[in-house]
């Protein structure tokens, strides 16, 4: 959990000046899908928000996490307009806690800094922040409808002018079209576009029959039978392996008989998940089976009845479901005890969907669907199906509609048993599995019959979103699979990989996740003086990792040419005069495909230099809590504070920096600032934590809390 920080401090004007705002804050748990993102600096720093897309409008609460900044430093965390690379990110949403319970803005500090543990936090490791923000889509000051907004990090009012650790993760709200303002061009292949490659093919653990990837040891379990060649080695039974490279991790080959006597077992299904690790599984006839990795001998019960023809979990832990043809019973895993049985008028093919307490059986060779409560074991629908062979019968845990194997046939139902899709492809549909964090369906087609039925020896794996059936993915062919009576598929966690069952080789075959690039960052247009430094920061997603590189065009993109030493995600360079109206892009390649970012502008001009007599806060630049009124007439004076005091005011006067903001409303006076830094970007002297106190309840606002840790 993170905790809730201070209220971060920007500036006692600043403070004075923004109204309270009251978030109704809907944390991430709360949200439909997560939309996170990650941003890179300059140099390598890396900004993460949980969230990014359809944020609420109202109000919102989101984690934000920083790593690789200048722990030297400080910096504001907040919600600002985006003005784009190397421009101040202003306005900034604003408000104030004074309850130290929620904020639209963090201040992240040095070790040993005055404000550390009453309105700031400190850096961790590395220079390293985990904090939350309170955002909402507009305020007095900003209108993120109206604007580009992003949530950024940028340099305190002590340095107002260090760009150095800007970086920017843009966000929309809902009803707020994301665009393509980051987006890329693709080369080859759509940016984003999704395969699978097979990687690896697993064959130590006999002849593959079913498969479980277990949700919590992440060992993938193998039901599997003797390999044919091979018969002076018994290689059936249950195997736990190692999913990254097949080591075998357990082998365990013996369960009970109809009179308790130990043999060994092929084991065709895989039922259920045991807690923490291990297995239920169903081995001939009618033997109901548990163990774990590390076992030499399973548990086992042997059923009353009629040969079992599919099983699945029950409706908890400790029980199973199982269907004996038309016999359908919830049977307690480690006895063997029957809870409840029914007789369904057909059915044996069986599926669950335990997060809706419903099982779907289907007659072995077509004709009927049967929806049955897994409490009652009452059937509540019956759907009809065509004549055919049923492979499988799977039950999608994000939308609950069910998926039938009907011969070459993929045959889709909602919850309701009404027709939503059917896929029809070359070869036969044996099994498949689905992935949550994705949304996706993995169909495995194994080939079947001899030439003269049209059989060409290569079968496939499809990909398709769960909830429109439509392709997510091109097919990966799969020469050698050939359908038998068993097969099985697993996915790993947001499927990074697939394992299917291919009973012909005797082995399982690993298929892995690509994805071809898709830019994140983009750079934006630059306008430099020559001899100024350039940095130019780009990004992109993608399996496996894209490498980048950087190109030129000095002809406004008619040609371009690769930058020699520029293959990382920043490119640095002094300006030359020369370069005006030259034009950048960043290049990103991966296995699947190439993508670049759309080209930017370079605008250099020549150098002034004429002498300022000092620095000037850049107009415009608030703190990143209210509004900052600005005065632009450069003649050193202070702008004006609104009524309850609206500073501070910017301007500069002749050989001394900024002017000091009002407290409590009228002018500001001039004057230059004391070593320590600004409190408010226009050169007021550090106040102390009493001073700062003193001059919040002067101006009519409740005392911050002190002592308050920053943990």
């Amino acid at each position: 959990m993170v905790h809730r920080r201070p209220a971060a401090l920007l500036g006692a004007a600043a403070l004075v000046a923004a109204s309270i705002a009251a978030f109704a804050a809907v944390g991430p748990a709360a949200r439909a899908s997560d939309t996170p993102r990650t941003a890179l600096g300059k140099d390598g720093q890396k900004l993460t928000v949980s969230a990014s897309a359809d944020l609420a409008p109202d109000g919102e609460t989101l984690r934000v996490t920083g790593s690789g900044y200048d722990a030297t430093k400080a910096v504001y965390v907040a919600l600002c307009k985006d003005n784009g690379d190397n421009r101040v990110p202003t306005p900034c949403l604003g408000g104030a806690d004074q309850s130290g319970t929620g904020t639209s803005s963090q201040w992240i500090v040095p070790e040993g800094d005055e404000y550390a543990g009453d309105l700031a936090v400190t850096w961790g490791a590395g220079g390293t922040f985990d904090v939350e923000i309170a955002v909402r889509a507009e305020d007095a000051s900003l209108d993120c409808a109206e604007v580009a907004c992003s949530v950024v990090t940028r340099v305190d009012h002590r340095n107002p002018g260090d760009r150095s650790q800007d970086v920017r993760v843009p966000v929309t709200f809902v009803g707020q079209d994301p665009g393509d303002s980051d987006g890329g061009e693709g080369v080859d292949v759509p940016p984003g576009t999704v395969r699978y490659a097979k990687t690896a093919e697993f064959t130590t653990a006999g002849r593959p029959l079913d498969l479980l990837l277990h949700p919590d040891s992440g060992k993938l379990y193998v039901g599997s039978d003797n390999v044919p060649d091979t018969a002076d080695v018994a290689e059936q039974g249950l195997y736990a392996i190692d999913p990254k490279d097949g080591e075998v991790l357990g082998h365990v080959q013996q369960a009970p008989g109809s009179n308790g006597a130990l043999a060994a077992r092929v084991v065709r299904w895989i039922a259920a998940p045991l807690a923490g690790d291990g297995v239920a599984f169903h081995y001939p006839l009618r033997g109901l089976g548990t163990a774990r990795d590390g076992d030499t001998v399973a548990r086992g019960v042997w059923l009353t009845g009629g040969t079992v023809t599919g099983v699945g979990p029950g409706t908890d832990a400790s029980t199973v479901l199982v269907a004996q043809g038309a016999t359908l019973s919830r049977v307690e895993t480690a006895t063997g005890a029957v809870e409840k049985t029914a007789t369904l008028a057909g059915g044996g093919v069986l599926g669950v969907d335990t997060a809706r307490g419903v099982a779907w059986s289907a007659d072995p060779t077509g004709g009927k669907l049967y929806r049955v409560d897994t409490h009652s074991l009452a059937v509540t629908a019956t759907v009809e199906l065509p004549a055919a062979s049923v492979y499988f019968v799977e039950t999608d845990p994000l939308t609950g509609h069910v998926w039938v194997g009907s011969s070459y046939d993929v045959l889709v139902f909602d919850q309701d048993g009404k027709p939503l899709a059917e896929l029809t492809g070359v070869d036969r549909a044996t099994a498949m599995a689905f992935d949550r964090a994705t949304g996706e369906a993995f169909v495995l087609r194994e080939d079947w019959g001899t030439a003269e039925d049209g059989a060409d020896g290569v079968g496939a794996l499809e990909v398709y979103d769960s909830a429109t059936a439509e392709q997510a993915a091109e097919p990966v062919a799969l020469p050698g699979s050939r359908a038998g009576a068993y097969a099985g598929v697993a996915v790993a966690p947001g499927a990074t990989s697939v394992y299917v069952t291919d009973q012909a080789e005797s082995e399982v075959v690993r298929l892995d996740r690509r994805v071809s690039p898709k830019v994140v960052q983009s750079p934006t247009d630059q306008s430099v003086a020559a001899g100024d430094e350039v940095t130019l920061v780009a990004a992109a997603e993608g399996t496996p990792e894209p490498t980048a590189r950087w190109q030129v065009s000095p002809d406004g993109g008619q040609t371009w040419s690769t930058v020699e030493d520029a293959a990382r995600n920043t490119y640095s360079f002094t300006a030359k005069t020369a370069q005006d109206g030259y034009r950048y892009r960043a290049e990103f390649t991966n296995s699947v495909g190439t993508t670049r970012t759309s080209p930017i502008t370079l605008t250099v001009t020549e150098p002034d230099d004429g002498d300022e007599g000092g620095t000037q806060t850049p107009s415009g630049e608030p703190s990143p809590v209210g509004t900052d009124p600005v005065d632009t007439d450069d003649d050193g004076t202070g702008g004006t504070g609104g009524d309850g005091g609206s500073g501070p005011g910017t301007g500069t006067a002749d050989g001394g920096t900024g002017t000091a903001a009002s407290t409590t409303g009228g002018s500001g006076a001039s004057g230059t600032s004391a070593a320590g830094g600004s409190l408010a970007s226009t050169g007021v002297t550090v106040l102390s934590v009493t001073a700062l106190a003193a001059a919040l309840l002067a101006a009519g606002w409740t005392a911050y809390r002190k002592g308050r840790s920053a943990n």
